[in-house]
């Protein structure tokens, strides 16, 4: 087993409480690190786990799980956790895992999952959607679809997010929310594999030849899993073919490293806008 077989690696580092009295990792946070890696492999499928869940009308429970301990973790190392799903069978699901510092193999692992009705608890068969993404995904194909168009056309899903991530989970009146210039304004909304919308901005002209990126919103359970990064190069993208050299827009502060990771720079004082601490930021095209 080498790093290299895993298209998703969940990073982490060791912390004090997982060390032992031997000064090495205890031998059973090994399981909870794959277990920590298999939430983040659901992100990287575009997959909401529970909503998916739901969606299929069952759950995953595990039937078995092994370790092999090769070596051992210590404490501040930095390590990363390989999960593949190997063998998709009628109703369950083989995934294995590797525990990695650097190239070396330190826990290489197995676990078996049952599809089943989560009320009767017995066995369903994996549903087809569900075993095409899999597939899908280790076999290196997309796990998202941006689309771009006016609000005619994409204003429901947008809209759907955007209500639940700035007036329900920040609070922001919905009369600050709402704007003439959605109407005008091109927005790009990022769909999983299912269909289900999980993130949308928007773009309008803020001066000639200067573009404005408004309206970042990404599901909560999706954060982190860069399907925000798809809408946001989606969104330049449009802006730079139709011309305009420079784009700008208010972020978030909390949301500034997402910005300046994708080539954005600060510019001016910090205010606020909407009850919430602000930046602009600006990137050339």
């Amino acid at each position: 087993m080498k790093r290299a077989d895993f298209r998703f690696l969940d990073r982490q580092r060791v912390r004090w409480a997982e060390v032992d009295l031997q000064k090495i990792v205890f031998n059973g946070h090994y399981l909870m690190y794959m277990d920590t890696a298999v939430a983040g492999y659901w992100r990287a499928l575009a997959l909401p786990y529970h909503a998916t869940m739901d969606a299929l009308g069952g759950d995953l429970y595990v039937r078995k799980a092994t370790l092999e301990y090769h070596a051992s973790a210590e404490y501040d190392d930095a390590i990363e956790t390989g999960i593949r799903c190997e063998q998709i069978g009628n109703s369950s699901m083989r995934w294995v895992s590797g525990v990695f510092r650097g190239e070396e193999l330190l826990v290489s692992g197995e676990l078996v999952y049952v599809f089943a009705d989560p009320v009767a608890k017995k066995s369903l068969p994996v549903p087809p959607d569900l075993r095409r993404v899999l597939q899908g995904f280790e076999a290196g194909e997309a796990m998202v679809e941006v689309r771009v168009g006016t609000w005619d056309e994409l204003g429901r899903e947008a809209g759907a997010i955007r209500q639940q991530v700035f007036v329900q989970e920040q609070r922001i009146p919905a009369d600050m929310e709402w704007d003439a210039a959605d109407a005008a304004c091109l927005h790009a909304v990022a769909f999983n594999r299912f269909g289900l919308p999980l993130a949308t901005g928007r773009l309008l002209e803020h001066v000639p030849g200067v573009a404005k990126i408004g309206r970042m919103a990404v599901q909560r359970p999706m954060r982190g899993s860069q399907i925000g990064r798809h809408v946001l190069d989606a969104l330049m993208a449009a802006a730079r073919q139709r011309g305009d050299r420079e784009v700008l827009l208010h972020a978030q502060t909390s949301a500034a490293g997402f910005y300046r990771r994708a080539g954005f720079v600060p510019r001016g004082p910090e205010f606020e806008e909407a009850g919430i601490a602000h930046i602009e930021m600006v990137c050339p095209l």
